[in-house]
Parts: C-alpha cells; sequence; structure tokens
C-alpha cells in the first residue's frame, strides 16, 4: 500500500519534472516523463498498455530529435546563424529568473545581440535572425510540452 503510493507519487513526480524541463532548455522533458510512464507500467498492471509505452517511447524519441533539428532550420530558414540560436537560448536562461515575459524578452534580446555582434549582421537581418530563433525555440519546446503534457494525463489516469 505505501509503496504503491511512494511509486504513484514517484510517477507523477516525473511526469510534472518532464513538464518543467519541457520549458527549461537543460533538461530532457519527453524523456523524463515517460520514465513516470515507465513507472507507472511496471507498478500498475493494466494501468498502460506495452502498446501504449512503446507508442510512446517512438514519440519521445522523435520530439527529442525535432527539438534539436527545428530550431537550427527555422532560425537558419530566417538567415541567422548558430549565434543568433545560442544568444535566443542564453537569453532564455537569463530570463527565466524574471518572469516568463523576461524568458521571452531575453530570448529575443539575447538572438538579436549574439547576431548583431558575432553574425556580423545589421539591424534588419539581425532582428529578423532573432525571430527566427525564437520561433524555432517556441516550436521545440511547444512541441516537447505538448508530449509531456499528454504523458502526466496518461500518468494520472493510470492512478485513477
Amino acid at each position: 500500500m505505501i509503496g504503491d503510493i511512494l511509486l504513484a507519487a514517484l510517477g507523477i513526480f516525473l511526469g510534472v519534472f518532464g513538464i518543467i524541463g519541457s520549458i527549461v532548455p537543460a533538461l530532457p522533458g519527453p524523456p523524463i516523463s515517460w520514465l513516470g510512464m515507465l513507472v507507472m507500467y511496471l507498478r500498475f498492471e493494466g494501468s498502460i498498455s506495452s502498446t501504449q509505452l512503446f507508442i510512446w517511447l517512438g514519440i519521445t524519441v522523435v520530439v527529442t530529435i525535432l527539438d534539436y533539428i527545428v530550431p537550427s532550420r527555422i532560425t537558419k530558414y530566417t538567415g541567422g546563424s548558430k549565434a543568433a540560436s545560442w544568444g535566443s537560448t542564453i537569453g532564455m536562461l537569463l530570463g527565466m529568473f524574471l518572469t516568463p515575459i523576461g524568458m521571452i524578452l531575453g530570448g529575443l534580446i539575447g538572438a538579436f545581440v549574439a547576431e548583431y555582434a558575432f553574425g556580423s549582421k545589421d539591424t534588419l537581418n539581425s532582428t529578423t535572425a532573432a525571430l527566427g530563433a525564437f520561433l524555432g525555440f517556441l516550436v521545440g519546446t511547444g512541441l516537447k510540452l505538448f508530449a509531456a503534457v499528454w504523458m502526466i494525463t496518461i500518468i494520472i489516469g493510470a492512478i485513477f
């Protein structure tokens, strides 16, 4: 009984931590959420099917890979360089301590400053690259967040 409660709490913790990890660039959100599903699968028989578990493993792998590909492709498509991508990530990490608005503004400002300073672009091209880098981050983060939120609903459904 206590073991079931602890494992259910662990599954929920991993699911919630996966959601947080989907937003914070340094943490692998969907893989952490998938581990929460694995805990539920191993402990609560029949609550999650093996088919469902493996489908979500595939989704987790695809979303994680896309998170590395999509932002750089969008940044490159809008004329940005790696400097804009790095600037966006660093700016969001610094802005994260302020508010969600600080995170957004930090990402945009970081990408602009990095592209302007290190990408040798003028103001207009740096702005376009900054918007592209930020859009790429949003798309990658959105995919991860969608997957992690869906997995936490599966985890909670496995308990009840």
